[in-house]
């Protein structure tokens, strides 16, 4: 697992987790209050294959040693399944957040839920000088994605090379993606981790299951952030990243490392393709991982730990000790420091990174 640090970048302070997040650069603040811990998994047999039908009984989750109680349930992309009615009462009090939704009770987080179906997905493109060999493949296989994810909500298209460029930002329109693919063009350096983690931000206040995929041709050679910062923030925001890479990037240990222990923190997948058949089988690995995750939610219950929070989640049932589960690890709360009334809003506020 990822050192368990504060987020460096910006001073960026985190309560997230169902908690309250505060990211800040000199008058630039952004918090929000959260009441739900939201939790997207995986789980398979032996072979790989998706195992459906799962209950809500069927599952177990522990935070920290705590055993909590389902507030939500959902398979793949059924409605929201309410199993709490209401809120427990010591939920709001407590400093942590995970989940945008400040002061929202149960009944409003399941309702919204149920009007948004499907997945929310940011995909996040290589346009850096790694990419000149292969340019197109790659956009084809962008575009064979998009029109395939019938189960996704919203989704938006970014590219990357020394900076980041929200192609095409999140909309149900798959023509403005598919646009957007096409006029993408490549050139300059890779800063893949300081544009993932503008990615994650965008992603972060969203309700919901989401989701970035990542498609990179090459090593990072131009950023300043970490990438422990970048899986700490997706994890404690309940944001899955999904790395597909290229043997360029495959050839350099400490990426494919990295790429490894990152999708892995947040419940994704790393691939590495080795020529571009390999990708649209990527593509299609992820479209259905999306389409067969559980997504459950809790509200925490007291906890004094105010760091890292592990959460792990198990299956119930000698029958099912079989099966593999893949979610994310935990997130960290910090406890805040200013006063409610000072900044903004988590939707409405600026980012910390402009």
């Amino acid at each position: 697992m990822f050192r368990n640090k504060c987020i460096s970048l910006c001073a960026l302070s985190l309560l997230f987790g169902g908690v309250t997040v505060t990211a800040q650069e000199d008058a630039s603040r952004l918090r929000v209050q959260v009441v739900l811990v939201q939790l997207n998994i995986a789980v398979t047999d032996s072979h790989g294959n998706y195992v459906a039908g799962l209950k809500p009984e069927d599952f177990e989750i522990v935070e920290d040693n705590i055993t909590e109680k389902m507030a939500t349930f959902e398979e793949g992309n059924e409605p929201t399944r309410r199993i709490l009615t209401s809120a427990p009462l010591q939920a709001p009090s407590q400093d942590v957040a995970t989940m945008p939704g400040a002061g929202a009770t149960l009944p409003d987080v399941a309702d919204r839920q149920q009007k948004i179906p499907g997945a929310n997905v940011f995909i996040l493109f290589d346009t850096s000088n790694y990419m000149y060999r292969g340019f197109v493949y790659a956009q084809d296989s962008i575009a064979d994605f998009v029109r395939s994810l019938d189960s996704v909500s919203k989704l938006a298209l970014y590219s990357y090379s020394r900076d980041l460029s929200r192609v095409t930002p999140l909309t149900p329109d798959r023509s403005q993606i598919l646009h957007g693919v096409r006029y993408t063009v490549a050139g300059d350096n890779a800063a893949l981790y300081n544009s993932l983690l503008l990615t994650v931000k965008d992603a972060a206040p969203l309700s919901g299951r989401k989701a970035i995929v990542v498609f990179s041709n090459g090593p990072d050679n131009a950023s300043l952030v970490p990438p422990e910062d970048i899986a700490e923030l997706a994890q404690s925001t309940g944001t899955i990243i999904y790395m597909i890479s290229t043997r360029a990037a495959q050839a350099e240990p400490i990426s494919t490392a990295v790429f490894e222990r990152m999708s892995k923190a947040t419940g994704g997948k790393a691939y590495f393709s080795k020529d571009w058949r390999d990708e649209k089988d990527a593509f299609a690995s992820i479209r259905d991982d999306l389409a067969h995750l559980y997504t459950l939610s809790y509200y925490p219950q007291f906890n004094a730990n105010h760091g890292w929070r592990k959460i792990t989640v198990k299956l119930v049932g000698k029958d099912k000790q079989k099966y593999h589960i893949r979610t994310r690890e935990g997130y960290r709360v910090i406890q805040q420091t200013q006063k409610p009334s000072e900044g903004a809003s988590f939707a409405s506020a600026e980012s910390a990174t402009k």
